[in-house]
């Protein structure tokens, strides 16, 4: 019997399931999920390759194994990837000489998330014909952890559904990465999907090119999705839909899509960006309305007394270089502005 995801539910012995060195260790209350087995049946069949090695699934199979199983069903998943397979199956850390780019290790982690996901779903769907509690690791179908171990996954690939996406997600980086690397890898995901998305201007998608070619050569990648995130918030403003791709236009984008990501940690999201390589590069006009727009009304939300009596020397210090820098660059654009002014009437 198969599926439209590529599975092919069949018999296979216990013993030819190869178990990678990446599935996780620490299995939880077997005993619990045991005795909902033997009351139950596995109602659930565990994932592997064609090649027999487990996707999904390694506290059923201990569990069938305590058991003393022999046979028993499972769901062969066709159309994983070489890399994805060879991963699940290694024993030895050594074992891939090569190491993976950020962007192949999102891949595989895309990939292995949709088919953790396709588990859980199975799983979650034979508990309700199976009518077992969740609460406490003894469901059969569900093949669930125990409250203790939700959230703390140790490198498997056997999550309860009850835990939502994120678990599968936080597995699915570990197979791959051996880390909780999830939120990396997502926004080198979301960077990947702005780069190939024609509903976005082309110099956008051209920014995301941008920065998923800098990640790959070692750049940072929070910075590089936020600032791909604050571009599209722009494009989505008042952004024009073909606007130029030469590199000054680029470099002026990158710029505003700074600012705008600086202005949303301003306000309580994000993380600190990468300092740029030369910081005296001259900022778009759009990038300076942008500052100063943020920053409109901004003394109605502090009392004067409780700054004074709070702040220390040092960020006192900083305030008034600031407002020093503020006040003569003021000067300048209001001597400038007069100069034009007289230019244009004279």
């Amino acid at each position: 019997m198969s599926d439209q995801n590529g599975h092919i539910e069949l018999a296979r012995t216990v013993d030819s399931i190869v178990i990678g060195f990446r599935h996780r260790q620490d299995l939880g209350d077997i005993d619990a999920l045991m005795r909902s087995i033997e009351q139950h049946g596995l109602l659930q069949p565990i994932t592997i390759t064609p090649d027999g090695v487990l996707v999904c699934g390694r506290r059923r199979l201990e569990a069938v194994k305590r058991l003393g199983w022999r046979t028993l069903k499972v769901w062969v998943r066709s159309g994983l990837s070489d890399v994805l397979s060879r991963i699940l199956a290694q024993q030895d850390e050594n074992e891939q000489h090569k190491p993976l780019t950020p962007l192949e290790e999102a891949a595989l982690f895309d990939e292995l998330s949709r088919v953790l996901a396709e588990d859980a779903a199975r799983r979650q769907e034979a508990s309700r014909f199976g009518s077992l509690p969740t609460h406490d690791g003894v469901n059969g179908g569900a093949d669930s952890a125990p409250p203790e171990i939700i959230g703390e996954v140790s490198g498997g690939a056997d999550s309860a559904p009850a835990s939502g996406p994120g678990k599968t997600r936080i597995q699915a980086s570990q197979l791959v990465t051996r880390k909780q690397s999830h939120q990396r890898l997502e926004q080198i995901l979301a960077v990947r999907r702005a780069s190939e998305d024609h509903g976005l201007p082309s110099l956008v998608r051209e920014l995301a090119a941008r920065e998923l070619r800098d990640i790959e050569n070692g750049a940072d990648v929070s910075p590089a999705f936020h600032r791909v995130k604050a571009a599209i918030e722009l494009a989505g403003a008042d952004f024009p839909a073909e606007a130029s791709t030469t590199a000054e236009a680029l470099e002026q984008l990158r710029d505003e899509a700074d600012e705008r990501a600086r202005q949303d940690r301003a306000r309580g999201g994000g993380r600190p960006r990468a300092k740029r390589n030369n910081p005296a590069t001259s900022r778009s006009l759009r990038a300076f309305v942008l500052t100063w727009s943020d920053l409109d009304g901004w003394s109605r939300h502090y009392n004067a007394a409780d700054i004074a009596a709070q702040l220390k020397d040092s960020d006192w210090e900083m305030f008034e270089r600031v407002l020093a820098e503020t006040i003569a660059f003021a000067d300048a654009v209001r001597s400038a502005r007069a100069s034009a002014d007289e230019a244009m009437s004279a």
